[in-house]
């Protein structure tokens, strides 16, 4: 029998052991039929751009990038698409010859699973956004594609999230920059933590009354009940999402990305529930 040609692509972060990854694209390829080989890549600190050498060097057909190399995958990419370009941050890259195409799927990952996962249309609705760091610029242009009716990103530091206000591509939604403090009083129909609070167990300073009737609360960090979800539910919010489903969102745009075949992601979503 003719030998199958088999594609190899990694995760590469710092640190990486925890990535669900590997277990994804498993699923994704098994379902698909594709021929794939997916692993994990601890680079050094200061070594990502020797880890992405090596792997180029090795044959790798491409690599998704988490924490912390996200803003070097964007500088060393040769080639990079609008929606990378708005985010200023590249978390899937392709490699096709002396190219190295960047990518970035988080915000369509994020879209995708509250919009059809969750079957909350973003539309007009009044989103806030927790958060300016890197998380948080990765989503911003995606999410301001659905049009809401107002979108604020509310920041410890409110100069940062003024940046990304003076940054953001322009559209007919009403963008602005806050502190947590001055979030009292306001409510939305949408509620993103794309802080990192959730890993430390850190409760956010928010004021009660933030969610509006029948508002979603969603959390980016997935497989644990955060501290944001909590108050959530103190807040009598419903329906609260962690971030599994974007997990599995972007992988899949990734997958679609290297391989042109687009995956089923709420098997794979039950799947991971399950472990």
């Amino acid at each position: 029998m003719p030998e199958v040609s088999v594609d190899r692509y990694a995760v590469i972060g710092h640190p990486v052991e925890h990535s669900k990854s590997p277990l994804i694209h498993a699923a994704f390829a098994q379902q698909t039929g594709q021929q794939i080989e997916y692993g994990k890549i601890l680079a050094p600190l200061d070594g990502f751009a020797a880890t992405v050498a090596s792997l180029r060097e090795q044959g790798y057909a491409g690599a998704n990038v988490t924490v912390p190399f996200k803003f070097e995958a964007y500088a060393l990419a040769t080639e990079l698409t609008e929606r990378a370009r708005v985010a200023g941050a590249v978390n899937t890259l392709s490699f096709k010859g002396s190219d190295i195409l960047g990518d970035n799927t988080d915000g369509v990952g994020l879209v995708r699973d509250i919009e059809h996962n969750l079957a909350v249309p973003l539309a007009g609705k009044r989103v806030l956004l927790l958060g300016a760091g890197g998380a948080a610029e990765g989503v911003l242009g995606p999410l301001l594609a659905t049009m809401p009716s107002r979108l604020c990103i509310a920041n410890r530091s409110v100069s940062k999230a003024e940046s990304m206000v003076a940054r953001a591509k322009p559209v007919d939604v009403l963008l602005e920059a806050c502190s947590f403090e001055a979030l009292a009083g306001q409510v939305f129909d949408v509620v993103i933590n794309a802080t990192s609070s959730g890993l430390s167990n850190e409760r956010l300073p928010l004021t009660a009354g933030l969610f509006a009737d029948g508002a979603l609360a969603y959390d980016m960090v997935y497989g644990r009940e955060t501290p944001f979800m909590q108050y959530a539910r103190e807040e009598g919010v419903r329906q609260i999402a962690d971030g599994l489903g974007m997990l599995v969102e972007q992988a899949a745009e990734a997958f679609y990305l290297w391989r042109q075949v687009r995956p089923q992601t709420a098997p794979v979503m039950t799947m991971m529930r399950a472990l």
